[in-house]
């Protein structure tokens, strides 16, 4: 019997046993929307499933023990042979394999599938987000791969597969492939027209010897990965198989696995090619061009994944302040604090709007829909990934003391934060690319001005955002400096008006009375006392 002074009150239930999807009323409206009616029936319920599976108590201690149990490197074997493999926790292939199934690598071959995959990335990574990288780089494979038919036909089925097969054999001999990709290197960075490693030709056709360093390359326990390298005609695309077709290690040595600030789960390394075995993926030279489409894929699946980690830190502060009781009442309905869970309620659902609007653009595929794209993209990753750390960290300070406790998982949420806005190009990046397609695009802005034209004249805080916007935009000498102010300000106006044309009238006053009109503090918390708060964060609460 516990002694009378261990008794326990007044501490939140863990939030588990719920549907991750249906209690997000945001993403299931965004679903609705977007998605073809004919489609909708098996949508709802294939996310549905997945949803209670993210919700439940054995799963989420998967995403724990994947944490806990990081992957470790094993150069050699017992004998002495370099093997380089990454040994993963039990859990972390459970993840993995679950990802998979649930079609996050088959956006490419199914109707609706990029919005179908969204919707199901934002619940499923909500669970432990280092898996994400891996099913992001093998969704984004597809893409750089059709730009040669003889190797997307090879490929694209095993990347699209819903089969997970983590074995290390020629990928002839598999059901389903996992991909990487490496192109950082040491003295560039994003500057990936900096990168020395060295593609020499070899006698047959599109096969290469690579030589060269990769101070990044994404998930190294996978079956094949695009890279960059300079080739005698330029820096080129190319795709390095982990195992070789006679069943022979490709000459792929894992020198390190970094040890990252968060993201534990997943295995990011540095790698060598000597003697490396490649297959070219378009033309020499073209390697930028050939790999763009997979960056604009990893990139919205950066906005995702910092929507997904935003969403449930919500859920967790909006849970814990439910049932958490201070000062004779419960936290949710003290007025100070409601205002704070209000705000971070408009933060996430602003960022899931955004990235399901994304997500449905791929699927239309139109051309106006590709301009759209071409400047939505960029701002929305720079954006949206810069607000999940503040976010993240006020929700972690709902919890109190608590929050700051490995247990409650919130610290691991935290340390996740930043990453998506360093990924796939940093913030200034994503900037410098907006300014490209503002100035050799007119298409992508046009495309943009008709998107958030739609909800002109329906709230005239967002009336004036567009005005001062397109101010800005009419002078773009010297706009370098002033870009991130630019940028923010484009990604802003593209949620406003999304939430004013679809969300409840709360959000959306809410919404455009601070982030476009300017009644609002410098931290959470400062919304106009005199919205209907209430029912923001009522709209936020995951129900259990």
């Amino acid at each position: 019997m516990a002694a009378s002074t261990h008794t326990v009150t007044n501490q939140a239930p863990p939030l588990v046993g719920y549907d991750v999807f249906a209690a997000d009323r945001a993403l299931v409206e965004a679903v609705d929307r977007h998605l073809d009616p004919e489609l909708l029936d098996e949508a709802r319920e294939e996310l549905s499933a997945l949803g209670r599976t993210s919700g439940s108590a054995q799963v989420q201690e998967w995403g724990a023990l994947a944490n806990e149990y990081p992957p470790k490197l094993r150069t050699h074997d017992r004998y002495g042979n370099r093997i380089d493999e990454v040994e993963f926790h039990p859990s972390w292939h459970r993840l993995l394999g679950k990802g998979v199934s649930a079609g996050l690598t088959a956006a490419w071959s199914r109707p609706g599938g990029h919005l179908r995959r969204a919707a199901a990335f934002v619940i499923w990574t909500q669970v432990e987000a280092g898996n994400g990288c891996p099913l992001s780089m093998t969704h984004a494979a597809v893409p750089a791969l059709r730009t040669d038919p003889a190797l997307a036909a090879e490929w694209e089925p095993r990347l699209t597969s819903m089969i997970y097969d983590q074995d290390l054999r020629p990928a002839s001999q598999k059901a389903g492939v996992i991909f990487g990709m490496g192109m950082t290197e040491k003295q560039g960075g994003s500057d990936v027209r900096a990168n020395t490693t060295e593609a020499r030709p070899l006698a047959e056709d599109g096969t290469y010897v690579l030589t060269g360093h990769k101070w990044f390359c994404s998930a190294p326990m996978s079956d094949g990965f695009l890279v960059l390298a300079q080739a005698p005609g330029g820096l080129t695309c190319f795709l390095v198989p982990r195992v070789l077709e006679d069943g022979t290690r490709n000459a792929f040595r894992i020198q390190r696995l970094k040890d990252k600030l968060g993201n534990k789960s997943n295995a990011s390394s540095e790698v060598e090619f000597d003697g490396t075995w490649a297959r070219r993926v378009g033309d020499e030279g073209r390697g930028v061009r050939t790999i763009i489409e997979m960056v604009a894929a990893t990139r919205l699946d950066c906005v995702l994944g910092s929507a997904s980690l935003m969403r449930q830190a919500v859920a967790q502060a909006v849970h814990h302040c439910t049932y958490r009781e201070a000062f004779g009442g419960k936290l949710i309905d003290k007025p100070l604090m409601r205002n704070v869970l209000a705000d971070l309620a408009l933060e996430s659902e602003a960022a899931t709007t955004l990235a399901l609007r994304l997500a449905a653009a791929y699927d239309d595929g139109s051309e106006q829909e590709r301009a759209f794209l071409r400047l939505a993209v960029p701002a929305a990753k720079y954006w949206v990934t810069k607000r999940c750390t503040p976010v993240a960290v006020e929700a972690l300070e709902c919890l109190g003391g608590n929050g700051y406790v490995e247990e409650s998982g919130m610290p691991r949420l935290l340390r996740e934060s930043p990453l998506n806005s360093i990924w796939e190009g940093a913030g200034n990046v994503q900037t410098l690319d907006v300014l490209r397609a503002l100035q050799r695009e007119p298409g992508a802005l046009d495309a943009f001005l008709r998107e958030v034209g739609r909800a002109r004249g329906a709230d005239h805080r967002l009336d004036g955002a567009i005005k001062n916007l397109l101010a800005e935009l009419a002078d773009l000498d010297g706009v370098e400096g002033r870009a991130r102010r630019l940028v923010e300000r484009i990604a802003t106006v593209l949620q406003g008006s999304l939430l004013v044309q679809y969300a409840p009238p709360e959000v959306a006053d809410a919404f455009c009375a601070s982030r476009l009109g300017g009644d609002w503090g410098s931290a959470f918390g400062t919304l106009p006392h005199s919205l209907d708060l209430a029912a923001v964060v009522e709209r936020a609460r995951p129900v259990s």
